[in-house]
């Protein structure tokens, strides 16, 4: 069933989770497993993230250096694949422009059909280590909006309608000069045919119902997801903010701050701060909250449990 629809028919609001592919060598069991706790939830989609491949380079005997592929993780595919097959739930994989040409997305696509999935998260994706910018493919996209768009002509020359959901910046996107501006371009994303849009973290309600208002009044109609992860040590009040160009709330990072010597209390203030984000966007009519798991179960399904 494609999220739009989940979405428009909900009963009553649901949780929705992102996992990351495992490093090689972690068995599918494992996989699973690791998983499996959050299946008591009733989870309808689980979004699978992708990576891109990076680069060695490998000393030669003569002094030059050849250049070789380097594929730490699982494909998406592949996991996608087994979460299918094990959890009969919908799984989104996520599809980026970054270090893919426009043959090498359209054999995913054509792997995701084969694989009967039926919603995909488009998105630029990130740089790779030693990019101060993001460099596209030669022959692959700038832009998500480009990449939506190439999804939708796809699917119209294929006669399969996959739902594409794309990523959004309560806070704007580091590389934006304004939130403004960061609207507008997601706008261009949904007018090129996205159907749903899943946040960024956040961690202050307030900037996403305001960023919400302000999508509203840009003409973005389609819904918006809103997305949250449990801090989970005192370490992440600075690592967070670097990775993700987020804010952390004066609250929430004092408190943090003052308990960093107490592993345990860190724990359970992110834990408890980020329940009580979910219970408020429930109270506040979202459908659905995405929790971004980061390969940890035990924080988010407390949090489940307290909410679902």
């Amino acid at each position: 069933m494609k999220i739009s629809q989940m979405l428009q028919n909900a009963a009553r609001p649901y949780p929705s989770l992102e996992i990351v592919p495992p490093l090689k060598g972690v068995t599918k069991t494992q996989l699973l497993d690791s998983i499996r706790p959050f299946m008591e939830f009733n989870p309808p989609f689980v979004n699978v993230t992708t990576h891109r491949d990076e680069f060695e380079f490998i000393p030669r005997q003569d002094g030059s250096f050849r250049r070789a592929l380097v594929r730490k993780r699982v494909s998406e595919t592949a996991v996608c694949a087994a979460i299918q097959n094990e959890f009969k739930i919908e799984v989104v994989p996520h599809i980026i422009c970054g270090g893919a040409s426009r043959d090498i997305i359209e054999s995913k696509l054509h792997d995701f059909q084969f694989l009967g999935v039926e919603n995909l998260l488009a998105l630029r994706g990130d740089c790779i280590t030693g990019e101060k910018r993001f460099v596209p493919d030669p022959d692959g996209y700038t832009y998500a909006s480009q990449l939506v768009e190439a999804i939708e002509a796809f699917s119209k020359t294929r006669g399969y309608d996959f739902c594409v959901g794309v990523g959004a910046y309560p806070e704007k996107h580091f590389e934006a000069p304004n939130l403004e501006t960061d609207i507008e371009n997601l706008k261009k994303k949904v007018d090129a045919g996205a159907d749903y849009i899943v946040t960024q973290m956040f961690f202050d309600n307030k900037v996403f119902y305001e960023f919400c208002d302000k999508c509203l009044a840009a003409g973005i109609t389609v819904p918006i997801i809103p997305g949250l992860k449990p801090l989970s040590s005192a370490r992440q009040i600075s690592l967070l903010p670097e990775a993700f160009s987020i804010d952390i709330p004066l609250e929430l990072s004092s408190e943090m701050e003052a308990n960093k010597d107490n592993k345990e209390a860190c724990y359970q203030i992110g834990k408890r701060w980020c329940s009580e984000q979910c219970r408020d966007l429930l109270a506040h009519g979202c459908k659905t909250v995405h929790f971004y798991t980061m390969g940890k179960a035990d924080n988010i399904v407390d949090i489940l449990r307290e909410n679902f």
